[in-house]
């Protein structure tokens, strides 16, 4: 294959957005070219190898700072020890889940043998099921304390696994929009270097970064947030909109890391399975840049983005 590869090509046969295949160039891990005659990105056969690569480790859970590293050296032994640790955390993870799974088996158990008339048995677990850490550990329990003491140790290993979340409320406010275009056009057009030129329009809505992005399907669009005195006449030709703001379930994840938005959405909803919540499918999911800090991200190998899932109480039955 000697012809360079388009990036539409590329999103397409990957199943990637425009945005990761630009974070993964960021981030060092490929690199495309333009030719005078077309002015989108393009790549050549060895970074589409490349990103075969990263695709793979990347369904391994491989971190992108690990990826960094085994692209960094031209030996295995780096690769190595990092699908070694893969290994390690895989078996602590089975570990922890076997032991879950026995505590489990032993609640039975006691459910089976147990004086449905007494509030000390079947009737506590299923009160401090709601709030286990706060509500078991406070009680005079009347079963085996040995259990409980393992489940708060078992469910404290796994919590780590899961991404903290939060509620947030998003307040109303002016801003100036993109449009809604493919993401192609949105990271390789014209808004990028026309916000660039007008940041004096802008005003934060959280830390000390402005800008939400908003998508669904193949398409999305930039919302900064802008000055109450800003008008059209100003950001012409983009325009004003008042975004809604409300209730948002919010999250960590890796900028521009399509596997890690996936991973963190999929946790996020069933997170809010536990809750009075659920998503709203009336409203689009946004991502937002808390901040660039080159100090976290050669600590950490990637930038980090708040993912916010639109939410809305549960209708009444």
């Amino acid at each position: 294959m000697s012809e360079l590869i388009k990036i539409r090509d590329m999103t397409a046969k990957y199943d990637l957005s425009a945005r990761t295949l630009r974070y993964y160039e960021d981030m060092g891990l490929i690199q495309s070219t333009r030719t005078e005659d077309y002015a989108y990105r393009l790549y050549d056969e060895a970074n589409v190898k490349r990103l075969e690569q990263i695709l793979i480790l990347r369904k391994l859970n491989i971190s992108i700072k690990d990826i960094q590293r085994i692209f960094s050296t031209s030996g295995s032994e780096i690769v190595l020890e990092v699908l070694g640790k893969k290994v390690d955390n895989i078996d602590e993870e089975i570990s922890v889940l076997h032991e879950l799974r026995e505590i489990v088996l032993e609640f039975i158990h006691q459910i089976e043998s147990a004086d449905f008339g007494r509030e000390s048995d079947v009737k506590l677990l299923y009160e401090k099921a709601k709030e286990i850490k706060t509500q078991i550990v406070n009680v005079d329990y009347q079963g085996n304390p040995s259990t409980i003491n393992r489940l708060l140790e078992v469910t404290e290993k796994l919590d780590n696994k899961v991404p903290d979340i939060m509620i947030v409320r998003i307040p109303k406010f002016r801003a100036v929009t993109s449009g809604r275009v493919t993401f192609e056009e949105l990271f390789g057009g014209e808004f990028m270097p026309w916000q660039e030129d007008h940041n004096d329009l802008f005003t934060p809505v959280i830390f000390n970064s402005c800008d939400f992005l908003c998508g669904r399907e193949d398409k999305a669009e930039w919302i900064w947030a802008i000055r109450d005195e800003v008008t059209e006449a100003d950001t012409y030709p983009y325009k004003i909109i008042e975004f809604p703001g409300g209730l948002y379930a919010a999250a960590v994840s890796v900028d521009g890391d399509g596997e890690s938005h996936n991973r963190v959405r999929s946790k996020t909803e069933k997170w809010l399975e536990n809750t009075n919540f659920v998503i709203d499918g009336d409203r689009e999911l946004m991502g937002h840049m808390i901040y660039e800090d080159d100090e976290i991200k050669e600590g950490l190998g990637y930038n980090q983005m708040n993912l916010y899932a639109p939410i809305k109480l549960k209708e009444a039955k």
